[in-house]
């Protein structure tokens, strides 16, 4: 019994021995494949990779016994590699590990275990190869933030088992394969940020475990399949930004799980499905920025969840519903660029947690609410161009939230209220376009942040204050076109965060300060139709990045300042209809990137400066009425850039230059002028000769050769009767001589 139950023990135990041998043979037959797999696919790498360092076999003085082949050629604690318990490398996370290269090398075959592969946010590149196909057990892939190129491989499709599919950021293109449909385990289906065009691909509604589908910044088009609708367990739709076509598919309604649905910027078409109204589980719906028509369906009031809905960009017509205030989770709403007409919502008021209300450039009209004032967490307001009139809500901004505020382009009236001159979080607002009025003086409110205002186009009135030096961050302020009177404040000099300035079409009357000159951040001044008198500042000359500058119709005399050469970035320059003197100052031609000067209507004298062939970008130049003389100078041929010329109403002679912008010029304007010809109807042609082309002799010139003439005129006077008295004289003292003598002396000569 007993030798029988021994020789039973050792049985088993062969047996168990056996097992183990055969069990390390396949370990090390698996690890010793893969690990030169590995090997092969580093090399086949750009040079860094120093992240692979762990990557190569053990030293060769290492007993070559198959249990330390085994460990010596395990590949299983190398950076980045998983193994299963069997010792199958079953993970690759090389993530972020700074690799150059391609798969064309990696040998998909040698890894029949692999479940997870992540080498995203690398620098790979080239095709993803066909043969992932034979990865029949993986659950998770991504390639993303590489440079794959080339279509999505039709054999991805064999990956029965896969769970997450990440091919972002890359530049893969083609369409996206009908394959896809079988990966009936797919629960995350990324593919964003690529070049994949073509149609979604109906199969994609077999993907009954999906969860999270992103589709977007692609170029994929035709309709959105109503196959999607089926996907019941979908929590996210992300195709924005492609151009996709059709409408938004009514089975939509069934994704009872849906919590994001972002469409926008396509070219989806049609009314807004109803059955939208049936995703309870709803918190963010985009659709701006599309050709969807038709009313805001009433259904959408009843996502109780939703905070955030952008239909903007739209063709959406009829009112806004009351209803809408029903949504007491939004915090984001914005419905402008539509064709939204009717009301206001009072209801709008019950949005307690509301922080951003776009409705501008629709056709709103009447009132705005009070009841706007009682959304005390609104940190934007922007309902212009409208049709809104009547006042401005006393509300507004009692929760000091406010930080951008736009109400332009409507035909509101009335005083600024006192609740909105207290918002000291306010960066900008925006009232131009109105009839808003109230002394000027008192507009300015408590606005320390304050960067951006526009008051343009109203009917303020009163003096400019010296309050504005308060908002020391102001970076634009734009009063045009209102009844303001008095000086420029010099004080407008502190503001040295000035970027633009337009104080235009008002009243304003005096010098303009020369310490302007202190807003050397000003791109644009603008002081154009006010009765400014005085000359112009040579102080602006400082304001080296200035682009626009307009003094146009004022009472501005004196010569145009040189320095004003000194403002190298000019674009537009615009002096005219002032009483300004003197000459063209040459100086000018060093504004190389103008491209709009307007002198006209002024008191200049002189030439026109050859040197004006400098301003290389100049496309349009007017310098009539004013008193200039001599010829048009032929550098005008050098100004390629040069589309329209007005030389109208001088005293400009001469033939006018060969090039497209007198070419294409009419006589209204070129007449008015002493004595042009050349080739336009109206205009003498000229008459040929190499002194046409000649300048005028300079006026110190002419005074040298009046000078000069009658001088020399006078010594050749002189010598002549010097030489006449002189040959009187000698024929007195000559004896008379015989006629013999007289013909021997002419052959003596």
């Amino acid at each position: 019994m007993e030798s029988s139950a021994l020789q039973k023990m050792i049985s088993l135990v062969s047996l168990l021995l056996l097992v183990m041998l055969i069990c390390s043979h396949h370990v090390s037959s698996y690890s010793n494949e893969e690990a030169h797999a590995l090997l092969q696919w580093k090399a086949s790498l750009l040079d860094n990779h120093s992240s692979l360092l762990s990557w190569s076999f053990y030293p060769n003085n290492i007993t070559n016994s198959s249990t330390h082949i085994g460990t010596a050629t395990s590949p299983c604690k190398w950076y980045g590699i998983s193994c299963n318990h069997a010792g199958s490398v079953d993970r690759i996370n090389l993530t972020d590990s700074g690799l150059g290269g391609t798969l064309q090398h990696f040998l998909f075959s040698s890894f029949p275990n692999l479940v997870y592969v992540d080498i995203s946010m690398n620098n790979l590149s080239g095709p993803i190869p066909p043969q992932i196909g034979l990865l029949s057990k993986l659950k998770y892939l991504d390639l993303s933030v590489n440079q794959f190129s080339g279509g999505i491989p039709l054999e991805i499709g064999r990956l029965t088992d896969l769970e997450v599919l990440h091919l972002v950021e890359n530049q893969l293109n083609g369409s996206i394969p009908q394959e896809i449909g079988q990966l009936t385990s797919l629960y995350e289906l990324a593919l964003y940020t690529n070049q994949l065009d073509g149609s979604i691909p109906a199969s994609l509604g077999k993907l009954s475990s999906l969860v999270s589908l992103y589709l977007y910044d692609n170029k994929l088009s035709g309709p959105i399949p109503p196959e999607i609708g089926n996907l019941t367990n979908l929590v996210e739709i992300n195709s924005d930004t492609n151009h996709l076509t059709g409408p938004i598919p009514s089975t939509f309604g069934n994704l009872k799980q849906l919590v994001v649905l972002f469409l926008f910027s396509n070219s989806l078409s049609g009314l807004i499905p109803p059955e939208i109204g049936n995703l309870k589980s709803l918190q963010g719906l985009s659709l701006y920025g599309n050709n969807l028509s038709g009313p805001i369906p009433v259904s959408l009031c009843g996502l109780s969840g939703l905070t955030l809905l952008h239909l903007y960009a739209n063709n959406l017509s009829g009112p806004i519903p009351q209803e809408i205030g029903n949504l007491k989770s939004l915090v984001d709403l914005e419905l402008s660029e539509n064709q939204l007409n009717g009301s206001i919502p009072t209801s709008l008021g019950n949005l307690a947690n509301l922080e951003i209300l776009h409705l501008r450039d629709n056709q709103l009209s009447g009132y705005i609410p009070q009841e706007i004032g009682k959304l005390h967490k609104l940190v934007v307001l922007e309902i212009d161009t409208n049709k809104l009139n009547g006042s401005l809500p006393e509300g507004i901004c009692q929760g000091g939230s406010l930080v951008r505020f736009t109400v332009s382009d409507n035909n509101l009236s009335g005083l600024i209220p006192k609740s909105l001159k207290n918002c000291k979080n306010m960066t900008r607002a925006l009232f131009e376009g109105n009839q808003l009025t109230g002394n000027i003086s008192e507009v300015i409110g408590d606005w320390p942040n304050l960067e951006y205002i526009d008051l343009s186009y109203n009917k303020f009135y009163g003096e400019l204050s010296h309050k504005w030096e308060r908002c020391r961050r102001l970076q634009r302020l734009e009063i045009a076109r209102n009844n303001i009177t008095g000086t420029i404040p010099a004080d407008f000099g502190l503001s040295t965060n000035l970027t633009f300035l337009d104080l235009s079409s008002n009243h304003l009357v005096g010098e303009i300060p020369k310490e302007m000159g202190s807003l050397t951040s000003l791109l644009g001044l603008i002081l154009k139709d006010n009765q400014l008198s005085g000359s112009i500042p040579p102080e602006l000359g400082l304001l080296s990045h200035l682009e626009n500058l307009d003094l146009s119709s004022n009472r501005l005399n004196g010569s145009i300042p040189e320095r004003l050469s000194d403002c190298s970035h000019l674009h537009h320059l615009n002096l005219s209809n002032n009483k300004l003197s003197g000459r063209i100052p040459i100086q000018i031609s060093k504004l190389s990137h103008l491209s709009e000067l307007d002198l006209s209507h002024n008191l200049l004298v002189g030439e026109i400066p050859p040197q004006i062939q400098g301003l290389e970008d100049l496309e349009k130049l007017d310098l009539s009425h004013n008193n200039l003389s001599g010829l048009i100078p032929s550098a005008f041929k050098e100004m390629l850039a040069l589309l329209y010329v007005d030389i109208s109403y001088n005293q400009l002679q001469g033939p006018i230059p060969d090039c497209n912008a007198f070419r294409n010029a009419t006589i209204e304007v070129l007449k008015g002028n002493k004595d042009l010809c050349g080739n336009v109807e109206g205009l003498p042609p000229c008459k040929h000769g190499p002194a046409i082309y000649q300048q005028p002799i300079k006026k110190g010139h002419k005074v040298v050769f009046i000078i000069i003439f009658p001088l020399l005129g006078g010594l050749v006077l002189l010598f002549a009767f010097i030489g006449i008295f002189l040959i009187d004289e000698r024929r007195g003292r000559t004896p008379e001589i015989e006629d013999g003598d007289v013909q021997n002396d002419l052959f003596s000569i």
